[in-house]
């Protein structure tokens, strides 16, 4: 089953009153396993960076002003998730910016049915507690010490890690790599199938006499000996 983990950065909370995406992040996962396979991009929002959203994932204004339009970027954003579900920390938050700006450029909205929201997973998994990113991260043991600003390929790396715990995929995981291991040990350790008959020596005489002169040559008792075909 193929399945997508998505993050965004934007310029504010609220596409409604004129906040815009300025980050698209995307980790393809198969059968809850990352593939390698990412779709990553920065955005020109055509507007102010406000100071609120560049403490939280250090975009300005500057730095996105040469990067590409929504509308430049759709099909292939597009294309990569496909018709695959989306996993995304608060979704309604990301999918209300996506929409937004398919909106804008007239094109159909990602339907809702599509997505998995991982902070509800996590609020029906671990109730009465912050179920952040960064929560979850400390909580299941998850490396986040990059995540000095938000970033939405990082976040959306790190959330597949979570994810896979979340629904309990990484105990599956490790269960299979077990069971793996010990049907390969059975394989090693099975008896071996015995010839009949042995075949035929492939040396001629001529190289058996060589090889039995130079073992001559060793003095002591050579390890030879125990491989010769009269032992």
């Amino acid at each position: 089953m193929r399945e997508i983990v998505l993050d965004t950065e934007t310029t504010g909370l609220d596409p409604l009153r004129g906040d815009r995406l300025v980050e698209i992040g995307c980790v393809e996962m198969v059968n809850h396993m990352p593939t390698g396979q990412t779709y990553h991009v920065y955005l020109n929002p055509e507007r102010d960076m406000p100071q609120e959203a560049f403490a939280v994932h250090g975009l300005s204004s500057e730095f996105l002003s040469d990067k590409p339009l929504f509308a430049a970027v759709v099909d292939d954003f597009l294309t990569f998730i496909g018709d695959a579900p989306l996993i995304i920390h608060n979704a309604s938050f990301d999918i209300g910016f996506i929409n937004a700006e398919l909106e804008r450029i007239r094109r159909a909205a990602i339907a809702r049915e599509r997505l998995v929201d991982t902070l509800m997973l996590a609020r029906r998994k671990h109730p009465g507690v912050s179920n952040r990113l960064d929560d979850l991260c400390s909580r299941y043991a998850i490396d986040n010490s990059r995540r000095t600003k938000h970033g939405a390929l990082l976040d959306a790396e790190l959330l597949a890690e979570v994810y896979i715990d979340l629904i309990g995929a990484r105990q599956s995981q490790l269960i299979l790599a077990s069971e793996t291991r010990r049907e390969i040990a059975a394989t090693v350790d099975a008896p071996r199938r015995q010839r009949p008959v042995p075949l035929a020596p492939r040396l001629s005489e001529v190289e058996i006499a060589a090889h039995a002169a130079f073992v001559a040559t060793l003095g002591g008792t050579p390890v030879w000996n125990e491989y010769s075909r009269d032992s």
